[in-house]
């Protein structure tokens, strides 16, 4: 009898550490992050999406500036693809406004730039575990030369970020342009779509200024903004036979660009820029950045 005893509770006690060691072996399966990275986002990555496309309140590029003496240019680049160092958006700004005239929420996946459109949508991977997020860009930063980008906490938990890592960032360009036209709506997609059909297939070496005082739906390629007046001019005269060159002084900047063009002479002048001189530049409508690329 003592034997069968014996042998019921060693069975027992077997069984139950099969199950400890199940346990365990879920536990830190969980903690190393791989269950939960695989099933506990799928229904927040729904609503995370829904927030990462949703409009703006405005689209917002703005004008270059320097910080610690080193000069930045926002502007639209669809094929964005750099590393750096990453940071986290400190947590006493949730709450603020954003650049783009959002709320920031560090609960949502979001991050900083200094050069990207607001909003945007980037992937960014950390370079030391390989981890990925897709986050909204939504505001300008940060402002020290040390790092590219700084994340939202809730962003930087998801790929192991603790203080600074280096990371890869890619702009996913067909959400990036989704959430820009959400945000600009669909005007300007059916006006460009409506002057594009009166385009006239002759080709001309450089586009036609309008005579006319301008009115609404004028366009105007910007080719640079620099400090200096000198080469901001110097600048304009080299480029005098793309169109109508002028300099535009915008606080202590001056800008040079190209002005008074319709659509087609404003895409012709985008491609030979392009083509000719290695430039990118950007394209303004009724004083308001647009696609370069959306003409």
């Amino acid at each position: 009898m003592k034997k069968v005893v014996s042998l019921a509770v060693l069975t027992a006690l077997v069984a139950g550490c099969m199950d400890l060691n199940s346990k365990d072996n879920n536990a830190t399966y969980g903690y190393d992050g791989f269950a939960e990275e695989q099933l506990a986002p799928a229904e927040s990555t729904l609503n995370t999406n829904a927030y990462l496309m949703a409009a703006a309140p405005k689209y917002y590029i703005g004008s270059p500036y320097k910080v610690e003496d080193v000069q930045y240019i926002p502007g639209e680049d669809l094929s964005y693809n750099q590393t750096g160092i990453a940071g986290i958006i400190p947590m006493e700004l949730n709450g603020s406004k954003t650049s783009d005239g959002e709320t920031f929420d560090s609960n949502q996946m979001v991050a900083t730039s200094k050069t990207l459109p607001l909003p945007s949508i980037v992937k960014v991977t950390n370079l030391d575990n390989g981890n990925s997020v897709v986050v909204r860009v939504n505001n300008r930063g940060p402002f020290v030369n040390t790092r590219i980008m700084d994340l939202s906490s809730a962003a930087a938990e998801k790929i192991g970020l603790k203080g600074t890592a280096k990371v890869q960032i890619q702009v996913m360009s067909d959400e990036s342009i989704a959430v820009k036209n959400a945000t600009l709506g669909e005007t300007v997609k059916t006006e460009t779509t409506t002057v594009q059909e009166t385009v006239s297939e002759t080709p001309a070496p450089a586009p036609t200024p309008v005579a006319t005082a301008p009115v609404a739906g004028d366009y105007s390629v910007q080719v640079a903004a620099v400090y200096s007046e000198d080469n901001a001019n110097a600048l304009a005269r080299e480029l005098a036979s793309y169109g109508n060159a002028t300099v535009v002084r915008e606080n202590d900047m001056y800008k040079v660009r190209i002005i008074d063009l319709d659509a087609a002479g404003a895409r012709r002048v985008i491609d030979a820029l392009r083509n000719d001189k290695g430039m990118s530049p950007g394209l303004l409508k009724a004083g308001k950045w647009i696609n370069a690329d959306s003409i």
